[in-house]
């Protein structure tokens, strides 16, 4: 079992690079007393539940976000939208062409990989399994092997055909 659990961190581990930061390092540091180390009564699986929420939440929404230099010479950023940015940058500044910050099916697709990834980043943390599904950590040993690596393997092969050029919140701006 010991076996298992190094195998299983070691795909989660590389899934991580997938995913914003601070979020996983939020629900990282905030799941062991939530979930009251995988000891869960009812309150405690709220708790969790409400965490996994509105870290997948950040996580997908982080994936909308880029930065971009104004003519101030100061980093901004903004939401993408399909229309480009939102908040939109001031009229004054004519060195933002808008229709490169337009929302793409990439990104939808990334959005979309990156809340799965950290989906299994989350349901298959030890504490979270213990808590809401206990039976499964011995069941489904096989599963928390073979899942981490599959889904790290379609999620690397999907963001290499879709690059990421988006420069989240906490990023530095590049040129375009």
């Amino acid at each position: 079992m010991a076996q298992a659990k190094e195998t299983t961190l070691a795909g989660l581990g590389s899934l991580l690079k997938l995913l914003p930061t601070g979020t996983v390092f939020t629900f990282e540091f905030l799941n062991p007393v939530l979930s009251n180390d995988g000891r869960c009564r009812l309150v405690h699986k709220y708790l969790t539940s409400i965490l996994i929420a509105l870290c997948g939440l950040s996580c997908l929404i982080s994936s909308f976000t880029d930065s971009y230099k104004g003519k101030d010479g100061k980093t901004h950023y903004a939401f993408v939208t399909c229309n480009g940015l939102w908040p939109t940058p001031s009229k004054e500044d004519d060195s933002v062409k808008m229709e490169d910050y337009k929302m793409r099916i990439g990104d939808i697709v990334r959005a979309s990989l990156a809340l799965a990834v950290f989906a299994v980043l989350a349901l298959l943390n030890p504490n979270v399994v213990r808590c809401f599904y206990p039976t499964f950590e011995v069941d489904g040993e096989k599963i928390l092997k073979a899942l981490p690596p599959v889904i790290g393997a379609l999620s690397g092969f999907v963001f290499v055909v879709f690059p990421n050029e988006r420069n989240g919140i906490g990023y530095p701006s590049t040129s375009k």
